[in-house]
């Protein structure tokens, strides 16, 4: 009881005491015959790590969801188990989550807005790259789309830590009850280092791919065909490989090889029942806060060399590729006009950028907006999703032609992974570098965009580059 009264006195809306708005969500409850969401926001430890407190209090098969962002002033959402998901599929599943969200925000008593972006009562998930992907039996317990409203979230910034209860008060439940719930709740959170991946593991590692890298390779000389021919101007083909461990590979110990390794990138890790969907992406698919909506042209890649004069002329050479530029040109181009047709201006950087991280760079050029009027995070996401980036250009002649050329169900990689609170703000990042982790089998995924000029060998050793960033810590 202790510890739940010290967060009640750090919240800074305390319009209701708890028992009060125990009692408030009882009695609304009942009126309407459905449950109500009670949330309570206050300071944590200012130590405190979101990811380890959540790896470690996770309870057996609970949901749990991590996004970190470390060289951004050791940014960490995190949350643990579910007090209500949202699930949808198809065409206007972004909507309609939207929309159930908004919803459930309009009828839960929580605390004012306060501390760093994500604190307070929010939402967290992701959606499949397809409107109805993730069916293949590897996904199961990721739907379509799915954002889960935890029992406890985590939010770090600058090194303050913010934490969130979140019940949902039923009709049948009285306040002792529900009072019981968040002391064991937050009885449990306890917090230890995250493990260390196992330097010398006992048995063999296996990499193969369910098709052979002639295929890609096929693919992509088929695609290049139909950019030529004048059907498309850009399609995005993906692969997959697969690690199969001598032991269950450890989620908790891969995110810190992540975070540690990737600090720029937005390192995420799902967790539904014993699956892991984890990565590190380099790419932000939207942020919106209040009526700025801020998102990044992420397409052309190259190496890394750990010569750095060596590594400068590879960043020079991809900022005057004109292969490179104009496949990123196509990104700007579809995501400034999906923005504009909601915004009263959109800017892009007239030129763009190289942006690198641990093993590959980028270029990139970022693009903001100031909204005409109020739109959530989610549904920002589904104005921009998908773009060029993971998608194709048009979007309805490749859309057809990706699952056709590859092969295989994407699931949630290329789709997008982040957060929406009360007020609709939020972040998602586009879910590459990423890897399906069930047991002793992870599922990688890697895709490189295809244009006029791609050359089916060299975009197999992109493919190969990309995922890089994973491989080496699956396969020991």
């Amino acid at each position: 009881m202790a510890a739940l009264e010290a967060l009640m006195g750090t919240r800074q809306s305390a319009a209701l005491d708890l028992d009060a708005r125990l009692g408030e969500a009882l009695r609304r409850a009942r009126a309407n015959g459905r449950g109500v969401v009670v949330s309570l926001t206050g300071q944590w430890q200012p130590d405190g790590d979101p990811a380890a407190i959540v790896l470690a209090s996770r309870r057996a098969g609970e949901p749990w969801f991590c996004l970190e962002q470390p060289a951004r002033d050791g940014m960490s959402v995190c949350g643990l188990g579910s007090t209500h998901e949202l699930v949808a599929r198809g065409s206007a599943r972004f909507k309609t989550l939207a929309d159930e969200w908004r919803e459930l925000v309009r009828r839960a008593l929580a605390d004012e807005p306060v501390g760093p972006p994500g604190a307070g009562l929010a939402a967290f998930g992701g959606f499949a790259f397809a409107p109805d992907g993730a069916a293949a039996e590897k996904w199961s317990g990721f739907p379509s789309a799915s954002l889960t409203v935890p029992e406890v979230s985590l939010v770090r910034r600058s090194g303050d830590t913010w934490l969130t209860l979140n019940l949902m008060a039923a009709p049948d439940d009285t306040p002792e009850d529900l009072s019981q719930r968040l002391e064991l709740r937050l009885a449990e959170l306890h917090s230890r280092s995250l493990p260390l991946l196992d330097p010398d593991p006992v048995g063999r590692f296996r990499v193969s791919s369910p098709m052979p890298p002639a295929h890609y390779e096929e693919a992509v000389a088929r695609a290049v065909q139909w950019i030529r021919q004048g059907e498309l101007e850009k399609i995005v083909l993906a692969r997959e490989v697969e690690v199969q461990a001598p032991a269950p590979h450890d989620p908790a110990a891969i995110l810190g090889v992540l975070r540690e390794g990737f600090p720029s990138c937005y390192v995420y890790a799902v967790g539904r029942g014993e699956a892991t969907f984890i990565g590190a992406s380099p790419e932000l698919l939207v942020r919106r806060d209040g009526l700025r909506a801020t998102t990044v042209a992420l397409a052309g890649s190259t190496g890394r060399s750990a010569d750095p004069a060596v590594d400068d002329h590879l960043g020079e050479r991809l900022l005057r590729s004109d292969k490179d530029r104009h496949e990123n040109a196509i990104v700007a181009r579809r995501i400034a006009r999906a923005l504009a047709r909601h915004s009263v201006w959109v800017t892009v950087a007239p030129d763009p950028t190289v942006v690198r991280v641990a093993n590959i760079q980028h270029l990139a050029a970022p693009i903001r907006a100031q909204l005409a009027a109020p739109m959530s995070a989610v549904e920002l996401a589904g104005v921009l999703h998908p773009t060029p980036a993971v998608g194709g250009e048009p979007w309805k002649t490749a859309e057809p032609l990706i699952p056709a050329l590859e092969g295989l169900d994407r699931g949630w990689y290329a789709g997008t992974v982040g957060w929406c609170d009360q007020t609709g703000d939020g972040e998602f990042c586009v879910a590459l570098r990423c890897a399906l982790l069930r047991g002793q089998t992870a599922t990688c995924y890697a895709g490189c965009g295809i244009v006029a000029d791609s050359d089916p060998a060299a975009e197999l050793a992109e493919t190969e580059t990309k995922l890089q960033a994973l491989l080496p810590v699956l396969a020991g």
